[in-house]
């Protein structure tokens, strides 16, 4: 009974956002001649996604709790593989649409649980800021990713995420080189936007291209504004008076080929240490007030604790794969189960006419998730739970067969080639040196 009850109240977590109509999704987007014999699609998604939320120090030692966890959550369905290696080898010719298809159903169930609920005058505030996420220095991946800071820095993947407020729940992102430019990442991820979206950034988010592509995508922008900002005003008014008023965005590029400026409202907020300047396309105070506006930028702070989360309480500082193949998969899959946190934690009550949005500490999610998932692998026989003992203790006791390969992959920045040491020297004795000899161990 105990086993049956675990079971249920993990799926029960799972199945609000991975339902069947999602799987069948992903299922479109499989193809079956690419599918490893060994792994079936939801095992691999399945384990993937448990990976990323429960403990281990090491890969292997990951696996070995997730897998344990799916046979237990399935147990008249089909084993997977046994062995990390065969898991990485499916895992990377999973195609990406399929872990994408799976993130656009879980984005549709995210819309009709909370958007409504979010809307401010009608706008939907979504927060928009990127990280950058370390990996390995292996050789494919310096070589396809190169470096994204000073000489001799390891490669790194280049996120940008969208989150929505005052929730703070992912809802979308984007995965590039870590050169690649947050713009166009943004650019790509309007598509997903929900409908009269108010895109929340910092003042890294400022370009005359990236306001037209919101703008065609119908949406909105709430930016904040630096000192490299230029604009225009229709008549003089000093920055310590200025309140809210409409400006024009017009950089000399844009005026010199004779395109149109774009109307805007600039909104001062003040504060005690600095005032925040804020520029937004919604003209009209009754849809977007001054008190609105400066709270709603206060709320994209909400960004920053979600990558706090990411980075922090699910390790993913920095990435373990070490092709790009499979750090594109670790880290999409990660996302997701990133994402699936969130959304656990995020719940809408109804009271009388009106949803009232709770959000919960992530971190009391993901230890109840960890507990229902240490009760599925309690709950397996005892043949099943003595053989995921022993694998335990295999990757644990860290024991490693004869090593044929060098110790170093590559030469490494900053360090000195290893020199093994030389041979000893021998010196004959001569016949002083061997009376001397003689008469100490003849007194000792």
């Amino acid at each position: 009974m105990r086993k049956n009850t675990c079971c249920r109240s993990f799926h029960a977590c799972l199945c609000q956002f991975l339902t069947p109509q999602v799987w069948k999704q992903a299922h479109q987007a499989w193809r079956p001649e690419y599918s490893p014999p060994r792994w079936a699609l939801q095992p691999l998604i399945w384990v993937l996604l448990s990976m990323a939320w429960c403990c281990g120090d090491s890969q292997d030692e990951r696996f070995a709790t997730a897998r344990a966890v799916y046979v237990a959550a399935h147990q008249r369905s089909r084993r997977p593989g046994s062995t990390l290696a065969g898991f990485l080898q499916a895992l990377a010719k999973l195609p990406l649409p399929v872990l994408r298809a799976l993130a656009r159903g879980v984005r549709e169930r995210l819309d009709a649980q909370f958007v409504e609920a979010l809307r401010i005058n009608g706008w939907v505030p979504l927060a928009c800021d990127g990280s950058r996420l370390e990996c390995p220095r292996a050789a494919e991946l310096q070589r396809r990713l190169g470096e994204a800071g000073k000489a001799d820095s390891a490669p790194t993947v280049y996120l940008t995420a969208l989150v929505l407020l005052p929730l703070g729940v992912l809802w979308s992102w984007r995965l590039g080189k870590g050169t690649a430019s947050e713009h166009e990442h943004l650019r790509r991820l309007l598509p997903t936007l929900p409908e009269r979206s108010l895109l929340v950034a910092d003042a890294c988010y400022l370009g005359y291209a990236l306001f037209r592509a919101i703008l065609r995508a119908r949406a909105s922008f709430l930016v904040r504004l630096s000192s490299r900002a230029s604009l225009y005003t229709a008549e003089r008014i000093p920055r310590t008076r200025f309140h809210d008023g409409l400006v024009y965005y017009w950089p000399d590029k844009v005026r010199d080929a004779d395109r149109p400026p774009i109307a805007a409202r600039l909104l001062c907020v003040r504060g005690s240490k600095a005032d925040v300047w804020l520029l937004t396309n919604v003209l009209e105070s009754q849809q977007l007030s001054h008190a609105t506006a400066a709270q709603v930028y206060r709320w994209r702070w909400k960004n920053e604790g979600l990558f706090r989360v990411y980075k922090r309480m699910l390790k993913k500082l920095k990435l373990q794969s070490r092709t790009v193949k499979l750090v594109h998969r670790e880290a999409e899959g990660s996302l997701l189960a990133l994402q699936l946190l969130l959304a656990l934690a995020a719940a809408a009550e109804q009271r009388g006419r009106t949803s009232v949005l709770i959000m919960d500490s992530p971190r009391h999610v993901l230890l109840r998730l960890r507990s229902g998932m240490a009760e599925l692998v309690h709950s397996l026989g005892p043949r099943q739970f003595a053989q995921h003992q022993r694998l335990l203790e295999e990757v644990r006791s860290e024991e490693r067969p004869h090593r044929v390969s060098a110790k170093v992959r590559q030469a490494w920045p900053r360090r000195k080639p290893h020199k093994p040491p030389g041979p000893p020297k021998l010196r004959v004795m001569a016949e002083a040196l061997k009376r001397k000899l003689a008469k100490i161990l003849n007194a000792a």
